[in-house]
């Protein structure tokens, strides 16, 4: 397309000689003028999605189920699957743990000391609260 607004040939000339059809040049160049009204309202859409995740701190780590949730409390009546889209369209995704993971998704601090169990000083026997009888 740009190289027929590039050059003086006739668009149908052109147009033959690489094998498409006219009416798919009018089409696309009809869609950069003025965009779909689904086009419109997607990018509406997404806008309301990134304030939804700008929202506070943890927000960003919204992934697609948590951002439809709020949008539907803000009162926005829109599919959970266009959201989806819209998300993956955009490289916007939540926090999530990796596969296989066994820690929780907050970095430890090696610093803070172990809970301590409460062991007979005498015995030498751990007794732990209210696990049965005690030892």
């Amino acid at each position: 397309m740009s190289f027929i607004q590039a050059h003086d040939f006739p668009a149908g000339l052109v147009l033959r000689v690489l094998g498409v059809a006219e009416s798919t040049y009018y089409d696309r160049r009809a869609r950069q003028v003025a965009p779909s009204r689904r086009e419109l309202e997607d990018a509406a859409l997404l806008e309301q999605i990134c304030k939804v995740r700008a929202a506070h701190e943890f927000a960003a780590t919204y992934g697609s189920p948590r951002a439809w949730l709020e949008l539907r409390r803000q009162g926005v009546r829109v599919g959970r699957k266009r959201v989806e889209r819209l998300m993956r369209e955009h490289g916007l995704q939540g926090a999530h743990l990796r596969r296989g993971w066994k820690g929780g998704s907050t970095r430890q601090n090696p610093a803070t000391p172990r809970r301590r169990t409460w062991s007979n000083a005498t015995s030498g026997q751990v007794r732990r609260i209210g696990c049965g009888w005690p030892t």
